[in-house]
């Protein structure tokens, strides 16, 4: 087993998830990978968490609701991930109480070590089963009183499978005081310490900062802490630029040297980001939601912007327009729109205003999930003369539920109740988005309770609206041809883009509003 740790310092949302990703990014081209995110709340999965306190919900195939995290993985790892990658200590306290009550344990007294510890071991070692490489990523920061024992799990992994076959990373902020004018580096120091205390000496640390770090403050931080790397991990226009960085300052060849290891850089991004950086067109998309306080929390529909804008040689600029007060008079200049996920009704008479300007006005549009829930009520209000349409998840008792909860997913009792998650088949009928995936099947993933009425399909395609896709009677994807760009999804296209290869309706929303 080979073993890269990472864990972090100072302060949380120093970017390990990206750190990480661009480590094993480092790595894919001639190793498998397993990233695994330990995260210390007791919450069994981040399901039930508000985006605006925890960032947006990544959905894996397998339909497990899991940390943002696992996006950046996804998208530098070229891997696809699984339920048992994601360990929660409320996942591992569950696991070691049922174990309790079934007499696991023989009578012993159950104690955080070893027994807590030893499950998180079991759970490590079962998610990298079969790779070459397992990345751990600890959330929160060293010290933190609910990451302690995935720390100390960590610890007594490294002396199991020995040193050299286990690489420590730390990220540290290195802060730059306006008073002062140069970077201080007692907050790292002071950090690594704390992982000193516990028993384990960092191979690498990263700096955070926003401007790079002098070679000279490297080696003070080297010589403080025991690191054999020092490398500087300051802010970059573009986070894919961050293993070029990192490539640039040793990091793969000391991973290939501590770890046995025979891996060769892949620069094939640069030529891709170079390209969109030299651009002189900038394309302005507009994303119009209710979580905008927290631009984590519409991530991968950002990253899936920037795969396309990169693939379409353009410029992105993203335009945030919060719905809750925002109008269709917030969309000055946009050259497209975007209505993400989302559930609750807030903020909903604003999208619908957003959409109605789109599809009346010819501005390219593309709905997810809630954004093609909410075309229809509105292509149902305005073209159908449905007035009073509604989804039934904002207004139970409408006259006209075209977006509704049927029947079936009532009887669903697992994976987030009346959820339908994970990858679903479509089948495409031709037009649009058949053209665009270049297939008459697709598979992406969902995360939603709520689908487009059947009993209201005859009177939306009457009245010009295609489904364009279907699951069984499941409405799948919507378009209308006499427009510019006008589709939407029931799915999540974003969260398998990657720079490699972009979502498809990602790619035709950036091309149409190029256009414009």
């Amino acid at each position: 087993m080979k073993l890269i740790v990472i864990t972090g310092g100072v302060l949380s949302g120093l970017g390990k998830g990206v750190a990480s990703a661009s480590i094993g990014h480092l790595l894919a081209q001639d190793y498998t990978l397993a990233p695994i995110k330990c995260d210390g709340y007791l919450n069994v999965d981040p399901g039930t968490m508000n985006p605006v306190e925890h960032g947006e919900v990544f959905v894996l195939d397998d339909g497990t609701e899991v940390d943002m995290d696992f996006g950046h993985y996804e998208r530098f790892m070229k891997v696809s991930c699984s339920k048992k990658q994601s360990i929660t200590m409320g996942r591992i306290y569950d696991e070691v109480r049922k174990k309790e009550r079934k007499g696991d344990y023989l009578g012993k007294t159950v104690q955080l070590i070893p027994h807590v510890t030893d499950t998180i071991k079991e759970y490590v070692r079962c998610a990298g089963e079969g790779a070459d490489i397992t990345l751990l990523e600890i959330g929160g920061t060293v010290g933190d009183l609910e990451n302690e024992l995935f720390v100390e799990a960590s610890r007594q992994l490294a002396r199991e499978i020995g040193r050299k076959n286990t690489l420590f990373v730390h990220l540290a902020y290195v802060p730059k005081p306006g008073c002062v004018g140069e970077h201080k580096t007692k907050p790292t120091q002071q950090s690594v310490q704390l992982l000193l205390q516990r028993g384990i000496t960092p191979d690498i640390i990263i700096t955070r900062s926003e401007e790079p770090v002098s070679d000279s403050l490297k080696e003070k931080i080297r010589l403080f802490t025991g690191a054999q790397l020092v490398v500087s991990g300051h802010d970059l226009a573009d986070v894919y630029d961050i293993p070029r960085n990192f490539h640039e300052q040793g990091v793969l060849d000391y991973v290939n040297e501590h770890l046995s290891l025979t891996a060769n850089y892949d620069n094939r991004w640069q030529t891709l980001l170079e390209k969109a950086q030299n651009s002189s067109k900038t394309v302005r998309i507009g994303i119009a939601g209710k979580y905008t306080a927290l631009e984590d929390s519409y991530a991968s529909v950002v990253e899936a912007l920037k795969h396309a804008a990169a693939h379409n040689n353009v410029r992105l600029e993203v335009v945030w327009v919060d719905t809750t007060n925002g109008t269709a008079q917030d969309l000055e200049g946009v050259d497209g729109v975007i209505v993400p996920g989302g559930f609750g009704a807030r903020g909903i008479e604003g999208k619908i205003d957003i959409i109605r300007h789109c599809r009346e006005r010819s501005v390219p549009y593309l709905g997810i999930c809630y954004g093609m829930q909410l075309a229809v009520v509105e292509f149902a209000r305005n073209v159908c003369g449905l007035a009073g349409a509604h989804s039934t998840e904002v207004d139970p008792k409408t006259i006209h539920p075209v977006v509704d909860i049927l029947p079936e997913q009532l009887e669903v009792t697992e994976k987030g109740g009346t959820m339908r998650l994970g990858a679903w088949e479509a089948t495409l009928t031709e037009g649009i988005v058949s053209e665009l995936y270049g297939s008459q099947t697709v598979s992406e993933r969902h995360r939603h309770r709520y689908e487009i009425n059947p009993a209201y399909h005859d009177t939306l395609t009457e009245h010009g609206l295609v489904l364009s896709g279907m699951h069984g009677k499941l409405a799948e994807f919507i378009e209308l041809p006499e427009h510019p760009f006008f589709v939407a999804t029931q799915a999540h296209p974003e969260l398998k883009s990657t720079l490699d290869t972009p979502a498809p309706l990602f790619m035709g929303l950036v091309a149409a509003a190029s256009k414009r």
